[in-house]
């Protein structure tokens, strides 16, 4: 089978294809023909050597997949060779097979597409644990999304609605803020022209928001922080700009404000049933079309490089997949 190879950290360039040997699905395992493969801001840092952990060298990167099931390991009984699955794996999604734990697969639900599918598990998962688990989001009221026109933001977004809240999207072009009013954003912040903490201001009559969701990081962190509404809830999700913000912590006691770390890969280990609960509701506000997953960009195993890059370069709205059949 072909495979995308991270032999040495460095940037997405640096990745080679190559054919190696077809995986065997060993007892509790499942073998996957990969059909597509959702691409994140945590595979750029992964290959680099920049992520929460470090595979041994070499590995193939990405995590989540939809495919079909071509081998079941002893004691499976979860899925059938033939089925149409979605999984989640710590690494090796950008190949053409992969090999799996049964308890990280579940069934695609009918009529969904493979694309689709490969959309849905980290972002969709990350933003239900921050908006939901942690912050408890509640209807009537009001949360800031910050990047919000990446996979994770939009994911906030509409997890946002469909609880009731009333959403303001902040990003960096007047382009990105159209796709995030698309996806139900109430209110739009160009970062890029307006001065931050004057924008939520208007935005929200002074209050500041209840919640804030922070997948940036860098220099909108602290003036974000700075305005969010008494017993505000800051979610840090990710650093996209590459730069770890340091707060002032007096900030938090002065607003009666609390920092909530969101790790979604370690919930899921640390929390299954909790995990495949939230996996549930979001697949049934999928079928009520209360979430819908952009797909944005496709690209062949052999285009990897070009689509971390892409992802790098903070070029994408939405989603975009490796297809490595094709």
């Amino acid at each position: 089978m072909k495979a995308v190879v991270c032999k040495a950290w460095g940037l997405p360039d640096s990745l080679v294809v190559e054919q190696l040997a077809a995986p065997v699905a060993g007892a509790g395992q499942v073998l996957i023909d990969v059909q597509a493969a959702g691409v994140n801001f945590p595979d750029v840092l992964i290959i680099q050597g920049k992520y929460q952990f470090k595979p041994e060298l070499p590995f193939t990167p990405g995590s989540e997949l939809s495919g079909v099931v071509a081998a079941l390991g002893e004691g499976v009984s979860n899925v059938r060779v033939g089925d149409r699955v979605i999984a989640f794996s710590a690494q090796g999604a950008f190949a053409q097979q992969i090999v799996v734990p049964a308890q990280a697969v579940m069934p695609m639900p009918p009529g969904m597409d493979f694309d689709t599918a490969a959309a849905i598990t980290l972002t969709y998962g990350t933003s239900h644990h921050a908006v939901v688990d942690r912050a408890a989001l509640k209807a009537g009221e009001t949360m800031l999304v910050l990047g919000a026109a990446g996979g994770v933001g939009l994911a906030a977004i509409e997890i946002g609605k469909a609880l009731g809240a009333r959403v303001i999207a902040a990003a960096s072009s007047d382009e990105k803020l159209a796709v995030c009013r698309e996806h139900g954003a109430d209110a739009t912040i160009n970062y890029s022209k307006e001065d931050l903490r004057e924008a939520i201001k208007a935005a929200t009559g002074g209050k500041g928001p209840d919640v804030i969701y922070d997948p940036v990081g860098g220099v909108y962190a602290e003036p974000a922080f700075r305005s969010i509404g008494w017993r505000g809830r800051y979610l840090v999700v990710g650093f996209a700009n590459g730069e770890i913000p340091k707060l002032p912590l007096n900030l938090t006691l002065l607003k009666g404000a609390s920092l909530m770390g969101v790790f979604w890969g370690e919930f899921a280990k640390r929390e299954p049933k909790a995990s495949l609960a939230a996996m549930r509701e979001l697949m049934g506000w999928l079928a009520e079309g209360k979430i819908r997953p952009r797909i944005s960009g496709r690209y062949a195993l052999e285009q990897t490089a070009q689509a971390l890059n892409d992802m790098a370069a903070r070029k994408v709205t939405g989603k975009v997949v490796i297809l490595p059949q094709g």
